[in-house]
């Protein structure tokens, strides 16, 4: 499933300490990602946060994937 997840997550600086999170709750993106390291389905992280929806994990992750392509294409750049 692919989400904007620019429609999901946000940084706020007085909010987490602008660390990016889910919008409307303060849930942050790498919790739901070391869920998902420790080999967490989905549906067992949609347990233990009910008010998670499907697109909104789905949002953790597609954003974690732009944050990798931004830093490896940079990091790929030759002088």
């Amino acid at each position: 499933m692919t989400v904007n997840w620019r429609e999901f997550i946000v940084t706020t600086p007085d909010i987490l300490r602008s660390k990016p999170r889910i919008k409307g709750i303060r849930i942050p993106v790498s919790l739901i990602l070391g869920y998902f390291a420790a080999n967490q389905s989905q549906d067992e992280i949609m347990q233990e946060f009910p008010d998670l929806s499907k697109e909104q994990i789905a949002a953790c992750l597609d954003y974690t994937q732009g944050c990798f392509t931004l830093i490896f294409s940079s990091s790929l750049t030759l002088p």
